[in-house]
């Protein structure tokens, strides 16, 4: 098959190709889906159950026990997490990783009909399970809106004009609200009045069910025409419920509801979540974009939507981006073309360095159709531009231009012989294009593993396997036919013949450094088999990480106050820290969540559950290298605030974060016995000195008034629970009456006690109880044993059904989660653990553990793949196994270059490694190839390995020289850094193995004799 000559042939359809590349590529880079992180299905779903009035404990035995053992029998679960706190259960629910997203509806669906089932079996008064499975929706486009000159009611409506109008915009999926602060219209009773009325709260919730809902009125016939009848309603809430009429029980004489109750539209007591930005109320406008489209051209819609928006609202509001994930992709994109452009200029001005001119155009020009190719296939392929796709476009730009350089070189050398460009070209593609092809394949298959497997790796990694397979298979298909046209038009013919053919001065020095490492063969097997035994031995003392923190200019502060603080309290505190965290000038916003984490507006971000004694501070910072000297000012100061709180920073990940990045889990069954191992361990962490940031996620106890209902006296006086119940509501936080609605608002209707001189426990106690048997009203005093202060359990954590506490800590500012890991861990484990405990580690630990063993499932696969092609390539047994044993040695220029640079090693440096073996054995298996074609034609092994090695020298060292020089950017991306490093420090190295370990062990397999 001579492919050569056909291209130089019919170059029209060669150049047809290219341009169909060209064009393709670029209105695919302008068309193509942009996206900060690849698509991914967030397996996990929380289900969230309301017991009114139950203990943690209450809450644990009857809601979560029993949901979680109806849960715990669908075959597709992995992981089974819950919180039970008093008056609600909630359960999180994890699925096996290779459910994708066209299975999960379906798995929910089960999860739904399984807890349908079970909800039957829930004690009264338990609510309905509710299942949340948009947990993982990622909300990219994140604003703030504040409006300091305007009432609550106002900012919400602004707020509902925004949304409507932004759900209309294309590419957009779902608005997202949060923070409205809720309005609730309180009646305040004196309650020496109502008894005196002997009016009921159950009659008076019986008044607004009859009276505060939309009532039909019928239809009339006059003249043909069709009446609809209108019951008249008031347009002043407050004043329809004013005006609403009862009978005095056992007289004929009505009242008015205000001339029992004062009325009062008021803020909730209680708010469910509060939002702040930059020191003033606000709420936040979160927009997710639907799958597949390019984010940028949505967040610049949803941009102009905004500015149209603003125009038409009142002035005095602003809408603020918090995150803007568009802004973000569009910078990662135009940084990637830049490096792009950069590495296509580094590796032409390279190859015209040490090739000429000529080489340097030729592999240029095929690179960047390449390239242009990968973009257009990509668009067509509906992959987007995205984290992964693009760091899979560098890690094939080390393997792109390799096949080119190959082909360019054999050519330019066959012609500078006097052969024709069409003799020349022929030449080397027929000589090299299967090895090359096999090669190729090879590179791909290190891949293959991770793209095909069915686990969320696959998932979230595909684009990665998909890019190096389209790139690295352009690339061969372009060196083996455009290379040739090319060089026809580029290279000259030469004169000289073969017998005249000299050696340069450094291909001398080469000949003979290598002929004196062949006749040591010994001596240099020995030399690679130590340096390779300690760079294993070395590979221990690398920083071990997992993703790098994110490039983004954003830190993030987590409060925690004792956990029985109300969030009023609580928010008390948060204006307090807003004010030192503004008070630094390298801060620019700072946006505070009390009660909960913030919506997930990357990926990467785990937002944490409500919880009124914690506050989220999303810190943004005018450069991001300000963070860790600000971060270390913040641990001091901030703790001084709040001596019960704690305070601990985080920074934004590039990968999954799943909480802290140390983690010790306590299991076992009782409580008491969790909390003493898990102060032991706190103990422990603290003597180490450099860990910070220790807590535990049961965190404190806290106190709960019981009112001791009397079931004696009660039954006397006729007094059922319920009705004590509604007294104690009545007299302290409100007696929930009904609702009234107002368009998509509907207000909560509360009594109150109207004796607000009276403390809340003093107003308890003289409080009257309605007995619904007796009709008339009993003392508080009569029908309880008094209020009784107890501790009680407030978040009681299991996990898979088991009680677990977890003990959470940070490494210190200097090191690495691995590095403190290893000092810990055996500390931990050698804590005394009774019968029926358990300790196991989660953290950083946990999930790089679940990647790499995700990983490892799919690499056996793939390497097979590999050496399958590397035997069937030669069809004989040496060939391969020289190709085996040198793979090893790659790991001694990463360690070398890791423990250089102090860099550690991440997921990205995994990866890094993968592509290091495609291309060593892609160099080595053209080079074996060159030797076998060598003595095939006649020339003695002996001079066969020297004068195919030196052939080789040319094409390896400039593809190593390129590779290396084109990650150099990259060095300065947080993401890529560490693979960066790892592909220059393995490839440097690899590139003497190829030159020297390869023919070294050629000889000694084949018994070539140099001596």
């Amino acid at each position: 098959m001579d492919i050569a000559g056909y291209s130089i042939k019919r170059p029209a359809n060669i150049c047809l190709m290219v341009i169909i590349m060209l064009l393709g590529g670029v209105i695919a880079l302008s068309n193509i889906g942009r996206l900060e992180d690849p698509a991914f299905t967030i397996k996990k779903v929380r289900v969230i159950t309301a017991f009114p009035g139950a203990s943690a404990e209450k809450v644990e035995q009857e809601i979560t026990e029993p949901l979680e053992i109806a849960i715990q029998q669908m075959a597709q679960l992995k992981e089974l997490s819950s919180v039970s706190a008093p008056g609600r259960s909630e359960i999180t629910v994890e699925m096996k990783s290779h459910y994708d997203s066209s299975d999960l509806p379906q798995v929910w669906d089960e999860l739904r009909k399984r807890l349908r089932d079970a909800s039957s079996s829930l004690p009264m008064g338990a609510n309905e399970p509710k299942v949340y499975d948009d947990f993982g929706d990622v909300f990219g486009l994140y604003y703030a809106l504040s409006a300091p000159d305007f009432s609550p009611r106002e900012l919400r409506e602004f707020a509902r004009v925004i949304r409507r109008d932004l759900l209309t915009t294309e590419g957009v999926a779902k608005v997202s609200v949060s923070g409205v602060r809720k309005e609730q219209i309180v009646a305040y009773i004196d309650p020496y009045q109502l008894a005196g009325l002997g009016l009921s709260f159950p009659e008076l919730t019986q008044l607004f069910r009859d009276n505060l809902r939309p009532f039909n009125g019928g239809r009339i016939r006059i003249d043909d025409k069709s009446l609809r009848l209108i019951v008249e309603r008031s347009p002043d809430k407050l004043d329809e419920i004013a005006n609403l009429s009862m009978v005095v029980p056992g007289t004929n004489r009505s009242l008015r509801v205000a001339d029992v109750a004062t009325l009062k539209l008021e803020p909730a007591d209680i708010q469910p979540v509060l939002i702040r930005y930059n020191g003033h109320p606000a709420l936040t406008i979160a927009v997710s974009a639907l799958p597949d489209v390019n984010i940028v051209e949505v967040g610049q819609m949803v941009s102009t939507k905004t500015e149209k928006l603003l125009q038409q609202l009142p002035m005095g509001i602003t809408l603020t981006p918090i995150y803007d994930q568009a802004q973000v992709v569009d910078e990662s994109v135009d940084g990637f073309v830049l490096n792009l452009v950069m590495s296509v200029l580094v590796v032409t001005l390279t190859l015209c360095l040490f090739m000429g001119w000529r080489s340097g155009v030729v592999v240029g020009a095929v690179l960047l159709v390449t390239v242009m190719g990968t973009i257009l296939l990509m668009w067509l392929m509906n992959i987007q531009l995205q984290r992964i796709s693009l760091g899979a476009m560098v890690i094939a730009m080390g393997m792109l231009v390799d096949n080119a350089i190959v082909v360019a070189e054999g050519m330019m050398l066959q012609m500078s012989r006097g052969n024709s460009a069409k003799q020349a070209a022929s030449f080397i593609v027929k000589r090299t294009q299967w090895p090359l092809l096999g090669a190729t394949v090879i590179g791909i298959a290190a891949f293959s593993g991770i793209g095909l497997s069915d686990d969320s790796t696959g998932e979230f990694l595909y684009s990665l396997f998909a890019v190096v397979l389209v790139s690295l298979m352009l690339s061969w298909v372009l060196a083996v036919t455009l290379v040739p046209v090319l060089g026809k038009y580029f290279y000259q013919q030469g004169k000289l013949s073969d017998q005249q053919h000299g050696q340069t001065r450094m291909e001398m020095l080469f000949t003979q450094l290598l002929t004196k490492t062949l006749k040591l063969r010994w001596m240099t097997i020995a030399v690679l088999a130590t340096i390779t035994l300690v760079a294993y031995g070395s590979f221990g003392k690398v920083k071990q990480g997992f993703f790098p923190p994110s490039n983004a200019p954003i830190f993030f502060v987590h409060y925690w106050g004792p956990q029985d603080r109300d969030i009023r309290a609580t928010e008390s505190f948060a204006k307090h820290s807003e004010l030192l965290l503004m008070e630094h000038q390298q801060v620019s916003a700072v946006t505070t969540v009390i009660g909960q984490g913030a919506e997930r507006f990357t990926l990467t971000y785990g937002p944490k559950s409500h919880n009124e004694n914690y506050v989220f501070f999303m810190v943004r910072v005018n450069d991001k290298s300000q963070i860790p000297e600000l971060a270390k000012e913040l641990e001091s100061s901030m703790p001084a605030l709040d001596p019960d709180g704690s305070f601990y920073i985080e920074r934004l990940q590039f990968g999954p974060s799943n909480g802290a990045k140390l983690e010790a889990r306590f299991s076992g069954p009782d409580a008491e016995k969790l909390r003493e191992l898990a102060s032991e361990a706190i103990t422990l962490m603290h003597q180490d000195g450099q860990i910070k940031d220790i807590r535990h996620n049961w965190r404190e106890k806290g106190l709960a008034l019981n009112t001791q209902y009397d079931d004696f006296n009660a039954g006397i006086a006729g007094v059922s629970h319920a009705d004590f119940s509604q007294t104690i509501q009545y007299a302290s936080s409100g007696l929930l009456l009904g609702s009234v609605q107002d368009g998509d608002y509907a207000y909560p209707i509360l009594a109150r006690m109207a004796q607000p001189e009276q403390s809340a426990i003093q107003a308890i106690r003289d409080s009257q109880v309605w007995s619904s048997q007796q009709r008339q009203y009993v003392p508080f005093a009569q029908i309880s044993q008094g209020l009784a202060l107890q501790s009680e359990e407030l978040r009681i954590h299991r996990l898979n059904r088991v009680r677990t506490i977890t003990v959470m800590a940070e490494p210190g500012l200097t090191e690495t989660a691995g590095q403190a890991l290893a000092r810990i861990r055996p500390v931990l484990e050698d804590i005394s653990l009774p019968d029926g405990y358990s300790l196991s580690w989660g953290g950083e630990l946990e999930s790089s553990t679940e990647a790499q063993q995700a990983l490892g499932a799919g690499l056996p696969a793939g390497f097979l793949v590999m050496f399958i092609i590397s035997v069937l390539l030669f069809g004989r047994a040496r060939q391969p196994l020289i190709i085996w044993l040198v793979v090893p040695m790659a790991v001694v220029g990463v360690v070398s270059g890791l423990l250089a640079t102090d860099m550690p090693f991440g997921f990205m440096s995994l990866l890094g490694f993968l592509s290091l073996f495609g291309m060593l054995i892609k160099n080595a298996i053209v080079l074996i190839e060159e030797i076998d074609l060598q003595i095939e034609e006649g020339s003695p092994a002996k001079l066969a390995i020297v004068t195919a090695t030196l052939s080789r020298v040319r094409p390896v060292g400039l593809a190593a020289v390129t590779t290396i020089l084109g990650m150099a950017p990259l060095l300065f991306d947080a993401f890529f850094a560490d693979m960066a490093v790892t592909i220059m420090g393995g490839l440097a190295f690899a590139t003497l193995l190829t030159l020297f370990a390869v023919p070294v062990l050629y000889s000694l397999l084949f018994r070539v004799s140099y001596r």
